[in-house]
């Protein structure tokens, strides 16, 4: 049995009243929480720990979730700065990701993950959907080798499209639940449900109806979710209203599929009957107004949802529609887009922006309540933010510098699962030079077999 405590830090709990205590202190034991309380930690407490780590003049905070990205796409930053989503597909992703191999996943997964925990996710929920040639389960093996090398909780969701897509990227039903399978018995449930496997149909007009329901069916039978693209842009809705003469949640519920296993990214364009149904079958959404505003997707309903009970998380998306994976920048986005979108200075708070990024991630990784939250019983993901920083204070209520002030300059200290993986902003068990020399020598060999001209040569 191994134990942790944390003390003297501003202990932001995310639980239901938001309750912060300041200071306060949290005791770790075996990977969960086993107390939490505000002032000093009890006297038994300290004479029993292995480590202690002084908090003060920090906040502790439950890790974030980032629901929704797609980790090879760290090699494609900055190329689609002036694209739309359809365009930025087929001049930009496409051409590119037909040559990805395994070794290159690996590598473009593991700058990926590292990028996530020091932007403050400890989950990380990956939609892959890059399978070229054969062997598309290998690519997902990289993935979930690398983030069982860095330590953080990975969702790895096999993306596919069977119709309508590029076409080396193309995979009919049957191959994506094989595929899937055989990543999914080497790894869903390892180190003690770290790494979890779902399948993931990339986007209506991609997805045949006969394909979506096979593939529910077969992650039910697993007992996982589905993850999937939906109403992300204007276009696309219009796309499904001209061939199905139904908007994308319509469509999904017409087959039988929406249900609280499903994950729906993005949800930008949609209709009040399309929330209700959300709301009524309790599917989760993972909104990404970063990606949404660098795309000029458009502005997703978060208000109405949240007011309909519509499980809201939150997410960087992948780095090529967004250009970084950090989740405190994504904090500040949520709030400020929903306030200058409605002109109302109280359409979202800084508490609503952690409820969605902590709390509510747990329920896009299938395990609700697991995590997210800094409570008795729950798993010990947690960040430590140094709020003595000229950009942060004078703090007068943390939640807010958490939100408006903070960024991955300030975090200070990582756990998962109570593994104290980084500290003082470097992974213990990573050396940050080779990662980044590794990933750029990796990134510039596949844009040379891709003949796509980047200033890497």
């Amino acid at each position: 049995m191994t134990s942790t405590l944390i003390s003297g830090g501003a202990v932001v709990t995310v639980d239901n009243t938001a309750t912060v205590l300041d200071p306060g202190w949290v005791h770790i034991v075996d990977g969960k929480i086993a107390a939490v309380g505000a002032g000093e930690p009890p006297f038994a407490t300290l004479e029993s720990v292995d480590e202690r780590v002084d908090a003060s003049g920090c906040a502790v905070m439950p890790g974030m979730t980032n629901g929704h990205t797609h980790l090879f796409q760290t090699f494609f930053r900055g190329l689609a700065d002036d694209k739309p989503l359809l365009d930025w597909l087929r001049s930009c992703i496409w051409p590119a990701a037909e040559h990805l191999d395994a070794e290159t996943a690996y590598h473009a997964a593991r700058i990926g993950i590292l990028e996530n925990l020091l932007g403050g996710a400890t989950c990380v929920v990956d939609h892959q959907y890059v399978h070229p040639g054969a062997e598309g389960d290998i690519i997902d093996d990289a993935v979930c080798r690398a983030a069982d090398e860095l330590g953080v909780r990975l969702l790895l969701a096999h993306g596919w499209a069977d119709r309508n897509y590029h076409d080396p990227l193309v995979e009919d039903a049957q191959t994506a639940i094989r595929r899937t399978d055989s990543t999914r018995l080497r790894w869903d449930g390892h180190d003690n449900g770290r790494i979890r496997v779902e399948l993931a149909p990339l986007i209506p007009w991609g997805c045949s109806d006969e394909a979506m329901r096979a593939t529910v069916a077969a992650a039910r039978s697993w007992g996982r979710g589905t993850h999937i693209h939906c109403a992300e842009t204007h276009t696309e809705v219009d796309m499904s209203l001209d061939e199905r003469s139904m908007r994308h949640v319509h469509w999904l519920d017409s087959l039988g599929v929406l249900g609280p296993d499903v994950q729906l990214a993005h949800s930008v364009w949609l209709d009040d009957d399309e929330l209700d149904l959300i709301a009524r079958r309790g599917a989760v959404v993972v909104h990404c107004p970063v990606s949404n505003m660098y795309l000029a997707s458009g502005v997703a309903r978060i208000v109405e949802m949240r007011q309909r009970g519509i499980t809201v998380a939150l997410a960087s998306d992948g780095a090529g529609s967004n250009n970084r994976q950090d989740m405190f920048e994504v904090l500040k986005s949520t709030v400020l887009l929903q306030k200058v979108h409605r002109l109302d200075a109280m359409a979202l708070q800084p508490e609503d922006a952690l409820q969605m990024a902590c709390a509510n991630g747990s329920y896009v990784f299938g395990t609700p309540g697991a995590f997210g939250t800094i409570t008795a019983g729950a798993a010990a993901d947690l960040l430590i933010v140094d709020l003595m920083s000229p950009f942060v204070s004078p703090v007068h209520r943390v939640a807010s510098a958490l939100v408006f002030n903070a960024s991955p300059a300030n975090l200070r200290d990582v756990f998962v699962a109570g593994e104290h993986l980084v500290s003082s902003g470097r992974h213990r068990d990573l050396d940050h030079d080779e990662v980044l020399e590794s990933a750029i020598r990796s990134a510039t060999a596949l844009f040379r077999r891709a003949g796509i001209p980047t200033r890497l040569g």
